[in-house]
């Protein structure tokens, strides 16, 4: 059984608050049950807080993982490069902080055999621990999603927890890097709405069956979300994908 079956891309920005709490250590311990070949890819977007080092000592250890090292793209970039470089027959992106637990995997993986090309996790309205600034951001990103890019089929689109079929993926990541140029270097945190949203749209767009399902999720604290300037750059965000559609560049 050379083949492998189940590709994991985890982006990671000065992650090393989360490495410390041994989310590798649970992944790798989940993953080492199941009977099928994985691997499982960490991207390093151009850390600068040791976790890049952090991840290749953990690696010497752990032979199933493996690191991408990036400059530094933001979210979108990371995750891109990690999509294109996978080899699992399915490939999930998940967060580094397992707000979804890796657990869930096992909820989204059967939906493959009803014949779905993307299974992606929802947090529908249960966001337990979340504080309101966050609730109300979402809940404004789902009313000016549905307005000005629509959508209507996919509730949650922020959930960082999504799994593609192998070809699905390679053509809808090779399609986006295209259409970004490979991504563009940024500073800071770079975590923006809009490639979701514009993942997921460009999925419809090409005809991809997409599933939606429930999954447990737990807030965790992070400083990286700044709900005024990260509502702003969503808005943006949205508008840019419209105008896209608008060119005929998702067609």
């Amino acid at each position: 059984m050379n083949k492998i079956y189940l590709s994991v891309v985890i982006p990671s920005y000065d992650e090393m608050a989360n490495l410390q709490k041994g989310v590798l250590k649970e992944i790798a311990h989940f993953l080492s049950k199941k009977s099928y070949k994985y691997e499982i890819i960490i991207v390093d977007d151009g850390s600068t807080d040791g976790s890049k080092e952090f991840t290749k000592h953990f690696i010497d250890d752990n032979p199933v993982f493996r690191l991408i090292e990036s400059s530094h793209l933001g979210k979108a970039g990371a995750v891109t490069k990690g999509m294109l470089s996978a080899k699992g027959e399915y490939i999930l992106f998940a967060d580094m902080d397992q707000a979804t637990p890796i657990e869930e995997l096992d909820n989204l993986l059967p939906y493959f055999n009803k014949g779905y090309d993307i299974v992606i996790g929802s947090r529908q309205s249960k966001r337990r621990g979340a504080p309101w600034t966050r609730l109300i951001m979402a809940k404004s990103m789902i009313i000016l999603r549905s307005l000005i890019v629509g959508l209507n089929n996919v509730s949650d689109t922020q959930c960082g927890f999504k799994v593609f079929r192998h070809n699905t993926a390679e053509l809808i990541f090779t399609k986006i890097n295209n259409l970004h140029h490979g991504f563009a270097k940024v500073s800071g945190s770079n975590v923006s709405a809009g490639f979701d949203v514009e993942l997921l749209y460009m999925a419809q767009k090409m005809g991809y069956k997409i599933k939606e399902v429930y999954v447990d999720w737990r807030y965790v604290e992070t400083r990286r979300v700044s709900p005024l300037k990260d509502s702003i750059e969503g808005l943006m965000g949205l508008f840019k994908i419209k105008l896209n559609s608008l060119k005929g560049l998702y067609d």
